[in-house]
């Protein structure tokens, strides 16, 4: 049987494992992979989704459970199977977020559960006895994901001469706006034709995402907050702190109390769904910095003296960049399983990220059998192997955002994979994301890159094998050597210091798109712009420039390093021809942006008697507006208070509808007025309905 592989989409063949079989059964209308146990599956685990008509004895079990963990389904037929099993877990998959819930069961994510049982029991014999059972749907093996590269391999680091170079390029130039001195050397953004060392003939002017121009209308905004699925964000970077999304409904990240109630405790900047609480982990000796070094490429504080630039990550005024919410997969040598993935999809959709990135995936289902094992090859391979991940990225587009807000919906990207084959890894091919292949520092593609058929979009993603230097690959924010996590009082050790270094790989080119993503969404913001998550994900992926080639092939040495360039291989650039999509480009976005979505309007408000919620008027406005006034016609039904410029509380009195007058006065102008209503019921909770 072929195994498929979960890889990191690094170049040094960085991946993360996970095996399953491609062959089903079909058994009561339910498509199992029961046949045979991959290589990865967790004994004594299974995923199962109930049918819709067992809801209710589930939500009865889940009442008389502690924390949501039961032992049985309170389903007769199912738990025979459980006792034979010696069943001792039986959970929900998605915890019970009361902000969210409707949505979750509309979806039918509710159904999904987790159950655990004898390691020792003949775990296929267990999923074939429940596949026979009718009130259940679907059944997955909980598969780990792994990585199975060298963890001894490090970044490139900058050596001492460079920073010190670098160090004097502080202040700002027509070609560099922000004085971030590492943005010299971050040729991904503003390229000028040099790359430190390349090889000759190997680097283009504008070989790069055109930051330089973007920036001119717009470095982020805070309301745009990206999730990163990954290794774990070194928070308390100095280059990314500011940066960093913070939940105002937790403030330790040891608590063991979910103090917000959305099914997880001590998630301040995210959440570590390997070891199942709020503590985000970064210095696990064989943790690379992957995670660390995505996020800086998205969001690296700008103009702050030090490091380096992010894509998005402001003008060094505070609080004027996108924020990065960490989901941490990765931890070490350890890997989450199928279930926890799940759950950190939702989490991000839940807790208000509306850009998911993910530097990750199974290896190409074209990539060589001698080399790699080849993964899914279509849709419906991929959608119906691994049922459970496909639900949740589907709640993801859909969900994600708000249909108040800038985006109604969430932006899926994805690297497309390093196994130079001619076709995206799974999930970014699948229609509705978005896969990135990588280039080099002349948009020629990176030796390594997958093309072809499900790769939508280039980005620079380094060549080091082509430039013979590992300066062509993306410089980027990087944990500190040392101890660098905080203990469990909290507190951080003081022998480590925040580092920057190179990668190279799809993993680089994909945080390039969610970076640009997230100023597109910045700039909408800025312009009182509202999207829905499909029109604005195929807006970016007509936001780019056309990637000719004036040669019909390129040379590259693989290992020059070591091996030097005596062996060089040739890339057949014709190959390439309209495989991997256009360059993005940054400032292209920003201008479509311009004339494409609709105006956001005020919306109307439902709430319960003493109950409040705020709004934010400069949200709904044009840019330029000033002067916010806010009126309410009853003000026995409601009230509405201000407390900040534009910010304002409405507060539920008594059950009945009021209309309420909001007005922008332009600084010496005239004024904008719209309307809206204030619904107050006496059993509606929060700002929700009945």
């Amino acid at each position: 049987m072929k195994k498929i592989y979960y890889k990191i989409a690094i170049l040094f063949t960085v991946f993360f494992v996970s095996c399953t079989d491609t062959e089903m059964v079909t058994t009561n209308e339910l498509t199992t992979p029961v046949t045979s146990i991959p290589a990865d599956a967790c004994r004594g685990e299974l995923l199962i989704k109930f049918k819709p008509e067992v809801a209710d004895l589930l939500d009865q079990a889940q009442t008389r459970s502690e924390r949501g963990v039961m032992t049985r389904s309170s389903i007769p037929t199912v738990d025979e199977v459980l006792d034979v099993a010696g069943a001792y877990h039986f959970e929900r998959i998605f915890p019970v977020d009361v902000r969210h819930e409707e949505r979750t069961r509309k979806r039918g994510l509710h159904l999904w559960y987790l159950v655990r049982f004898d390691k020792d029991a003949d775990l296929q014999k267990i999923a074939q006895d429940l596949s026979n059972v009718g009130e259940i749907a679907a059944i997955e093996y909980n598969r780990t994901i792994k990585r199975a590269y060298n963890t001894q391999k490090r970044p490139f680091m900058l050596d001492e001469q460079t920073k010190r170079a670098i160090a004097m390029c502080t202040s700002e130039s027509a070609e560099r706006p922000f004085n971030d001195p590492g943005l010299a050397l971050q040729w991904s953004y503003i390229n000028n034709g040099t790359v430190k060392e390349a090889k000759e003939g190997t680097v283009t002017v504008g070989a790069d995402v055109n930051c330089k121009e973007a920036w001119k209308k717009c470095t982020g905004d805070p309301s745009i907050i990206v999730a990163v699925l990954d290794e774990g964000v070194m928070y308390t970077h100095k280059d990314l702190a500011q940066n960093m999304w913070k939940n105002p409904g937790e403030n330790d990240v040891t608590s063991p109390v979910d103090n917000d109630g959305n099914g997880y405790a001590g998630d301040v900047h995210g959440y570590n769904f390997v070891s199942g609480n709020g503590y985000i982990s970064w210095s696990e000796a064989t943790d690379t910095g992957h995670g660390t070094h995505v996020a800086g490429t998205i969001a690296a504080v700008n103009n702050n003296g030090i490091g380096v630039s992010g894509i998005a990550g402001g003008d060094g005024t505070d609080n004027s960049g996108v924020k990065i919410m960490s989901c941490q997969l990765f931890s070490g040598d350890k890997g989450v399983t199928l279930f926890a993935e799940a759950q950190a999809i939702k989490y991000a959709a839940d807790n208000g990220a509306v850009i998911l990135q993910c530097s990750w995936g199974y290896n190409s289902g074209r990539s060589n059998a001698m080399n790699y094992t080849p993964g899914p090859t279509t849709d419906e391979e991929w959608a119906s192997t691994t049922p459970l991940e496909k639900e949740a990225l589907d709640y993801f587009v859909n969900n994600a955002g708000s249909p108040n807000g800038v985006i109604e919906g969430g932006i899926v990207v994805f690297a497309a994979g390093n196994e130079f084959a001619p076709m995206s890894s799974y999930p970014g091919a699948y229609k509705d994301y978005i896969s990135v292949a990588a280039t080099a520092a002349d948009e020629t593609p990176a030796c390594y890159s997958n093309y072809s058929t499900g790769v939508d979009i280039s980005a620079p993603g380094g060549d080091s094998w082509y430039h013979c230097t590992e300066y062509g690959s993306i410089l980027s924010t990087l944990p500190g050597r040392g101890t660098a996590t905080p203990d469990e009082n909290g507190s951080t050790s003081t022998d480590f210091g925040d580092n920057y270094g190179y990668y190279e790989g799809t993993s680089m080119a994909c945080p390039h798109v969610s970076g640009v993503a997230a100023l597109g969404l910045s700039y909408a913001v800025k312009l009182g712009k509202h999207f829905r998550a499909e029109d604005f994900r195929k807006l970016l992926l007509k936001s780019t420039q056309p990637i000719t080639y004036s040669d019909e092939s390129k040379l590259y040495y693989e290992n020059w390093s070591v091996n030097g360039t005596n062996h060089p291989t040739r890339l057949q650039l014709s190959d390439y021809v309209g495989q991997v999509g256009g360059m993005i480009d940054a400032a292209l976005l920003l201008n479509n942006i311009e004339g494409s979505g609709v105006d956001m309007k005020v919306p109307n408000i439902y709430l319960g008697t003493g109950k409040t919620t705020t709004i934010n008027l400069a949200t709904y406005f044009k840019p330029g507006n000033a002067d916010f006034t806010c009126q309410v016609a009853d003000e026995t039904v409601a009230t509405v208070t201000e407390i900040a410029p534009g910010k304002y509380t409405v507060k539920g009195l008594k059950s009945g509808l009021t209309k309420a007058v909001a007005t922008a006065k332009l600084n010496g102008g005239s004024a904008t007025t719209q309307e809206f209503y204030i619904t107050v019921r006496t059993n509606a909770g929060g700002n929700g309905w009945l």
